[in-house]
């Protein structure tokens, strides 16, 4: 009998997002155990959760008995537990060239955006919401034109960041427009990003990761 896999997720969270569609592409059934990072102060801060994580963050993957933080961190453990099919590529070239662009959104443009930086910016330094949603766009705007010259007209560039498979740099791409529409940004500059973006959202792995699908989802 196969272990059992939760992942501690937030519907919104950019980061499990990511996460759920690496499961998604590998195949493998998953329990969502839902983490409010807005309800009762932040179900992330609570004793329990804080037990399973440290951070106090999203995501948290619980595979049997191990437990696994830091959603680059978990991607490639699935990777490793179960190599097919692949979200890293096959020559150590094409994986620096996909991890180099799953971290230039993970490691450069989500920290300076996720939820405990703005709330920072509003609790402690009470800034109001229009320029805190200029931050957000702002930043998203500067790491994806470090993208667009990444992947535009780059020969390994395919239908998807690196080639015509998806993986592990289109796992943390995609939330990262999820949210960079949600603030507003001007995706029309990035047509690379926009068309990888389509390809990506008419799988089946992307969509049934889709914020909007999780069980912890506001009705509409």
């Amino acid at each position: 009998m196969s272990e059992p896999l939760q992942l501690y997720s937030y519907w919104r969270s950019s980061a499990a997002y990511r996460v759920r569609i690496g499961l998604n592409l590998k195949g493998l059934a998953y329990d969502i155990v839902p983490v409010h990072l807005l309800r009762d102060g932040g179900q992330q801060h609570s004793p329990e959760y804080r037990g399973i994580n440290p951070q106090q963050l999203v995501p948290a993957f619980l595979h049997g008995h191990r437990r696994i933080t830091q959603s680059l961190a978990i991607l490639e453990y699935l990777d490793e537990v179960w190599p097919e099919p692949a979200l890293l590529p096959a020559t150590a070239r094409a994986r620096a060239r996909a991890r180099a662009l799953a971290q230039l959104v993970a490691c450069d443009i989500h920290p300076l955006n996720n939820l405990r930086v703005l709330q920072y910016f509003e609790h402690e330094w009470n800034v109001p919401q229009p320029e805190r949603d200029e931050w957000v766009k702002h930043w998203v705007a500067e790491g994806f034109r470090a993208a667009e010259a990444m992947l535009a007209d780059h020969p390994s560039t395919g239908t998807f960041c690196e080639g015509n498979t998806p993986g592990l740099a289109d796992c943390c791409l995609i939330p990262q427009i999820y949210n960079a529409r949600r603030f507003g940004v001007d995706m029309t500059r990035f047509p690379t990003l926009q068309r990888i973006e389509t390809a990506c959202l008419a799988l089946p792995a992307f969509e049934k990761a889709r914020p909007e699908r999780q069980p912890d989802a506001p009705a509409a």
